[in-house]
């Protein structure tokens, strides 16, 4: 019975490897030409598998047609099979170093890999063969400011510069790196409130300095106010910590002698990527004057292409029960972050952003009904140094001392912030 089992095995096992060898011995027999085009139009209209395919039966009797295996190479990398398009781009530098094009694609196929060294290296390599080429010097300053080499990336890009003062890509590129290598901020943040009646109009200013770190930033603020015919000062830190990749916190601390502040403000949150471009926040503010409030917020974000959509709700509980309120924001981003069109929309009074002096009236303010709109421009010089801001809000806020009446809040906010080394 055994015996008869391994005979079947063995048969099995014999026309298996009839089949494959017949397989392997299957050689293309056509115009490369017209089957390279083919599988060229069936590699930009989404359908890569069939196109690998038919590059790879061409090259069973082509083996250095190199610049089909070059195109496949590159379907591999645009799937995000960074080994196997290494692979090949190999055999075809190993046999044709003077290809510039191919050299070109694999170095790219490194950098989008996350393999930054790789690129840097056949950059390298490849710059002995072209030296000062343009778009070699290009690559090359993209995987050293990968490797965390800014400086080193600048003056690279600086070379092609030389070489192609024209050059808009590298003009553009050497902008981004001056600003990442622009790790100092100072700037100037100011405020006017205009009431319908009630009250005269509030000033706020802030001055401040930030300094990007390679454990996150750090922002130290001087605010002044002027409510109620009184000056106040604030002083105050906010701190961005690097945890883990996709994970960051925010924190925060104030003080001031004042009564327009709080004696000390606190607060404290963390940030969270997820998968598909959102991002969630947990935390608190806390703001003692001669009682203590905590407020609790949080967010979620969501970044689709050049847009960005965000909710923020504040819940804080009080003796007289729990207060709501949240703000939807909508950006809408150019060139980068410093410069997008904003609008919010905020409905329920938040203590964190409307910072009263509560001295025991705590239940009556946070339960105060608010409806606001702000409308943002933001926008940079053309060297990235500079970037201004505008921001024009109304609300319409209930009456402290006469609740059920309501006064109308105009604010137009000015900013500007001055980037260096």
């Amino acid at each position: 019975m055994i015996s008869k089992i391994v005979i079947k095995l063995t048969f099995i096992l014999a026309v298996s490897c009839v089949f494959q060898m017949q397989g392997q011995q299957k050689i293309y027999n056509g115009n490369p030409d017209t089957s390279f085009e083919t599988a060229r139009n069936l590699a930009f209209n989404q359908q890569r598998k069939q196109a690998q395919d038919t590059l790879q039966f061409i090259l069973t009797k082509y083996p250095d047609y190199h610049e089909i295996r070059s195109f496949l190479a590159t379907t591999y990398s645009w799937d995000g099979e960074y080994k196997k398009a290494r692979k090949e781009f190999a055999y075809v530098l190993e046999k044709d170093t003077k290809n510039k094009s191919t050299w070109i694609a694999a170095i790219k196929n490194e950098l989008w890999g996350d393999f930054p060294y790789l690129a840097l290296e056949k950059t390298e390599n490849a710059l002995k063969i072209f030296p000062e080429d343009g778009e070699l010097l290009y690559l090359k300053a993209s995987a050293q400011e990968k490797t965390n080499n800014s400086l080193e990336a600048l003056n690279t890009i600086q070379l092609a510069l030389d070489k192609n003062p024209e050059d808009q890509k590298a003009k553009d590129y050497k902008i981004s790196l001056n600003k990442i290598l622009s790790k100092n901020a100072v700037g100037i943040n100011s405020t006017v409130d205009l009431y319908s009646d009630v009250f005269d109009p509030m000033q706020y200013h802030t001055f401040k300095y930030g300094r990007q770190t390679k454990y996150g930033s750090i922002i130290a603020k001087v605010n002044f106010n002027r409510r109620f015919n009184e000056n106040g000062l604030q002083y105050e830190v906010d701190l961005y910590p690097k945890i883990l990749k996709g994970l960051y916190a925010y924190v925060n601390i104030g003080l001031s002698n004042s009564f327009l502040f709080p004696d000390v403000r606190f607060g404290a949150e963390l940030y969270k990527s997820l998968p598909k471009s959102f991002e969630v926040s947990l935390g608190f503010r806390t703001l003692q004057y001669s009682t203590t409030t905590t407020i609790y917020t949080g967010s979620v974000g969501w970044y689709y292409g050049n847009s960005y959509w965000s909710f923020r709700p504040y819940i804080t509980p009080g003796g007289a029960g729990t207060s709501s309120s949240g703000t939807m924001e909508y950006r809408k981003y150019r060139s980068d972050a410093d410069n997008y069109l904003g609008i919010a929309l905020g409905i329920g009074f938040s203590p964190e952003n409307n910072q009263f002096n509560f001295n025991g009236n705590e239940a009556s303010i946070i339960n105060l009904k608010s409806q606001k709109i702000n409308l943002g421009y933001y926008f940079s010089s053309s060297n990235k140094r500079n970037a201004w801001g505008t921001q024009f809000a109304v609300a319409h806020q209930e009456i402290i001392f006469d609740p059920g009446n309501y006064f109308w809040v105009y604010s137009l906010n000015l900013s500007w912030e001055l980037k260096f080394k």
